[in-house]
């Protein structure tokens, strides 16, 4: 059920209905108007929610919903994460993800229908704890206290273990001295009991509670597998000594085994666990840009607070070579600022007084003081460390496919292992129950879904923070997969391709009006728009020193221009079609009109009080980037459109300068996302990049949205990727990642795959003693993580 927010009457209902039916694996939809809820049911193997929220995004509406990260404890491989999954996923109103390798949930919920309370309950409710996420030190410091018990349990498990490791040479023969203790079945037991029952209680546990929930998951596994043969070395120790007086010969014994199984599981966990540590550097690197204490003036005095104390409001002073710590405003001052660390940008930007200093970048030259205006998590790196983590959190489509097979994956393989004794004992080696039993051991322990469930969420764990180190912030795996897809991209001009900071270059007026009295008379009346050009030309007339009135009258006309009323008089600014719609005969100016035009500058018509008055130019220069990173994308084989509200022949002068040959010229800006679904209408995968508020429609509905980030917030906040550099390369570097983090992916599957496919088999056959199968299960897990963190490598 999700609370859908922004219908005011029936007919919104019907319209949310209708997008939503047309979505493939949507099986129905119905949209009550009255409580503002959808009940949608639908197939989660052909779609999931993300893509039914977004539908009704699209369609002008919003879900609300609440959001939660849950750090979970005590999963061991993937059925673990499946199980908690699904447990949650069956409550009323909520929507989870559970990553197995950051063993965390993110989970959405529908308040009134569901509570954090009501989550973490439900998770212990399964087997295991919850709590909510902490990005802090205490997660890391808990995560190295792990490790530390971790390391602790193998060195305890392998000094008991080496001994029975020792006696089992014995048995191959190779003429290596054995104490005539080790092979002492007693002392064989004391060493074992402890490894199996104290250091290896971890497995049992897990078990338990995976069986006492109606599932099974790799603990299963090994508790069968060890115990199976823990126990029967037992039995077997018990009958030797009881006939004794008898006859001499030793027993089979196989404490062994279950021993050296544990150890090398253990150790396999340590590893596991050191090079999942690894896949989150980006996290810790980011965390660590922050400055620890700041310089702050209260009340005439300057002192130093750590940061967590500083308020929104404080004035805080940065001297050369120290870290600015938060976002704000500079208030005195002037120096240049390293944001390389953010942006990727590696020339210092020039600060001065009304110009934003964000947070963790670096004061080169000169003192600042600035007004802090964004603490905390409010600032620019905890949002950015926020996306990177809930993107590292997030499931790309890929692993439906693993997760699928994780679910029903341990009660297959204890049926295989049944099997396979019965086989062995009955068929092959009739009535040997040592070799039946070796492989149906065998069998149990070598089989992993563990590599299956890391295959690929490290993959995006190492992919997404790559992105991040790069100035890249994709903030799902979704998006990530979607990226690789991509067959068309859309840019946008003004502040994409160029550098949206327009100048004013020409003006050409009518009699009677001077250039002086023109260019007054348009700055008052652009006075109150925020359009990059309109800014330009305010800016043109502050440099001449013109004193600019404040109009009594502003109406903005999307696509058209504005009017307003300056003095008593009308003014209107614009393109033809404003001019064409109050009947304004342009024709003596536009030769001047077509010739800038060509130049690639946007000319711009005034009239005042119903006339034609003249033209101003404003021209926006390309980014020196731009035609480099376009003529990258073409030899990826994208086809690269541009789109804009200038006219055909200014668009076309900047397209030609670009190297674009696609261009959709005169579009009002409700028109872009109109576009973009023309696009999407012929099959093709479609990726919007834009920096303005007018963009925000169109990279909703894109199939991946791309935000440069030096522009809105609105933009930003509606893109699939953030790219914090101004560089159109960065497209390029984003879907180049996007291929070789899905590359990697399917590696890791294809050899996960592989390796149960075979190595199941193999151990079925009998040519895999159980301790060798227990060690390649144990180090499987380890050579997916190790294959994500080659990505760590890839250069953008």
């Amino acid at each position: 059920m999700l609370n859908i927010e922004g219908m005011t009457c029936a007919a919104c209902a019907a319209r949310i209905e209708k997008g939503l039916s047309k979505i493939d694996g949507v099986l129905e939809a119905n949209v009550n108007f009255a409580v503002e809820k959808a009940n949608v049911t639908f197939d989660p193997n052909r779609v999931d929610q993300n893509v039914i929220e977004r539908k009704i995004n699209e369609i002008g509406y919003k879900v609300q919903h609440s959001k939660v990260e849950l750090d979970l404890i005590g999963m061991t491989c993937a059925a673990c994460a499946n199980r908690i999954e699904k447990g949650l996923n069956n409550l009323p109103g909520v929507t989870a993800s559970v990553n197995f390798a950051l063993e965390r949930a993110s989970v959405r919920y529908q308040e009134g229908q569901a509570s954090i309370a009501d989550l973490i309950a439900r998770v212990e409710s399964i087997g295991y704890k919850a709590k909510v996420h902490d990005s802090g030190k205490g997660q890391e410091q808990n995560k190295n206290n792990e490790l530390k018990r971790q390391k602790r349990r193998f060195i305890v498990s392998a000094i008991l273990s080496l001994p029975l490791l020792w006696a089992m040479v014995a048995h191959f023969n190779w003429g290596l001295y054995v104490p005539e203790l080790l092979l002492n079945p007693w002392f064989q037991f004391a060493l074992a009991t402890p490894v199996q029952f104290i250091i290896g209680w971890p497995f049992y546990r897990g078990a338990y509670k995976a069986l006492r929930n109606g599932s099974a998951n790799m603990d299963v596994l090994v508790a069968l597998g060890t115990s199976a043969a823990y126990f029967y070395s037992i039995v077997e120790m018990l009958r030797y000594a009881g006939m004794k007086g008898q006859h001499e010969a030793m027993p089979e014994l196989y404490f062994e085994v279950s021993a050296i199984l544990v150890t090398l599981l253990i150790l396999g966990k340590w590893f596991e666990m050191l090079a999942k540590g690894r896949t989150s550097e980006a996290i810790k690197k980011l965390m660590g840009l922050q400055a620890k204490t700041a310089a702050v003036i209260r009340n005439g005095q300057e002192m130093i607070i750590p940061i967590d104390e500083v308020l929104s409001g404080d004035f805080i002073r940065v001297r050369p070579g120290e870290k600015i710590p938060v976002d704000g405003i500079v208030q005195e001052g002037a120096s240049a600022v390293d944001e390389s660390m953010l942006t990727g940008e590696s020339l210092p930007v020039d600060k001065k007084p009304g110009d934003t200093v964000i947070g963790a970048t670096i004061n080169k030259n000169g003192n600042l003081v600035f007004q802090a205006t964004k603490v905390g998590k409010e600032t620019a790196l905890a949002q950015i460390i926020k996306i990177v983590e809930e993107a590292q959190g997030s499931k790309a489509p890929i692993q439906r496919l693993a997760d699928s097979i994780s679910g029903i994956f341990v009660p297959i393989v204890v049926v295989i292992a049944v099997i396979v004794f019965l086989i062995w004992y009955f068929i092959v080696d009739k009535g040997n129950f040592t070799q039946a039993f070796e492989n149906a051991i065998a069998v149990l322990v070598i089989a992993c879904p563990c590599a299956l469930g890391l295959a690929t969420p490290t993959s995006i764990m190492v992919g997404t923070g790559k992105g991040a180190e790069n100035g890249i912030l994709i903030k799902g795996g979704e998006h990530l997969e979607a990226a690789h897809k991509l067959q068309t991209i859309v840019l946008d001009k003004t502040g994409t391709i160029t550098k949206g900071k327009p100048e004013l270059t020409d003006i050409v007026t009518l009699h009677p009006w001077s250039q002086a009295e023109l260019l007054k008379y348009v700055a008052s009346a652009e006075k109150g728009s925020e359009h990059p050009l309109a800014q330009a030309i305010v800016k043109a007339a502050e440099e001449q020193g013109m004193s600019i009135l404040i109009p009594n009258d502003f109406e903005a006309i999307p696509g058209f221009g504005l009017r307003a009323e300056v003095e008593g008089k009308t003014i209107m600014v614009g393109t033809r079609k404003l001019m064409a719609q109050q009947g304004i005969d342009i024709r003596q100016i536009e030769s001047d009109m077509e010739k800038w035009e060509g130049e690639g500058k946007t000319a711009i018509l005034v009239a005042i009080d119903n006339a034609l008055a003249g033209l101003v130019a404003v021209a926006d220069t390309v980014k020196e980037t731009s035609r480099q990173a376009v003529s990258r994308m073409k030899k990826l084989g994208l086809e690269v459109i541009m789109i804009t509200g200038d006219n055909q022949r200014t668009a076309a002068a900047i397209a030609k300068q670009v190297g674009i040959d696609h261009i959709r010229a005169e579009v009002l800006p409700q028109d872009k996302a109109s576009e973009i679904q023309k696009l999407k209408d012929q099959g093709k995968k479609v990726a919007m990049v834009g920096d303005g508020i007018n963009d925000a429609p169109a990279l909703a509905l894109s199939d991946v949205g791309m935000a440069i980030g030096t522009g809105t917030d609105v933009a930003i906040e509606a893109a699939d990727i953030t790219l914090m550099r101004g560089d159109l390369n960065s497209i390029v570097d984003a879907i180049q990642l996007s291929h070789k983090t899905m590359r990697n992916i399917k590696q890791n599957l294809f050899w996960a795959f592989f390796y149960n496919s075979v190595g199941i088999p193999v151990a079925a056959a009998g040519l895999l003693a159980p301790w060798v199968a227990g060690a390649a299960m144990a180090f499987s897990s380890v050579s997916v993580v190790l294959n994500a963190l080659r990505l760590k490598r890839v250069k953008l």
